[in-house]
């Protein structure tokens, strides 16, 4: 049996970014796995309720993924608001998700507060990027699935190369 792959919504071209937006990844593996029904896909902020679109959100204090889910950290939105918890109940969905369809692997869109795998951004809504993993990809990590970002679907495909 071929490994499931979790994937972010928006690279699927599903509009669900905070800005109402998609990020398509445009790349003939994605069509080739979706037809062998390997993807499932997920938003985890749209699972865990929040609205599209939404004020973009941030990892307080140059702070990480991990931190958060060890409530070392907080999710505030530019606007000042609180959203630790939706990013906690997301990433818990997702979790959920990969357990229960045997998502081996995850490939997330990079820079997201919860997607985010190589980098990050650092909580003061400047650009400034980091090194890190947002919420959802750390509970995922955590779990012993192996999480891609956008950028490295090449290493992806070798990792299921036969």
């Amino acid at each position: 049996m071929q490994s499931k792959i979790l994937v972010s919504a928006c690279l699927m071209g599903h509009a669900v970014r905070y800005d109402g937006r998609a990020k398509p990844l445009l790349h003939p593996v994605i069509e080739t796995w979706q037809a062998e029904g390997r993807l499932v896909t997920i938003c985890p902020e749209m699972s865990a309720g929040m609205p599209v679109p939404r004020s973009p959100a941030e990892i307080a204090g140059a702070a990480t993924g991990e931190e958060v889910l060890a409530g070392r950290a907080r999710v505030v939105e530019l606007t000042g608001g609180d959203v630790t918890a939706a990013f906690l109940q997301a990433a818990e969905n997702a979790v959920a998700l990969a357990r229960q369809t045997g998502c081996r692997y995850a490939l997330l869109i990079d820079g997201s507060p919860s997607c985010g795998s190589g980098f990050i951004y650092d909580g003061t809504f400047s650009g400034r990027r980091q090194a890190g993993n947002g919420v959802t990809a750390a509970a995922l990590k955590a779990a012993g699935v192996e999480v891609f970002s956008d950028g490295e679907i090449g290493q992806l495909i070798g990792r299921l190369a036969p």
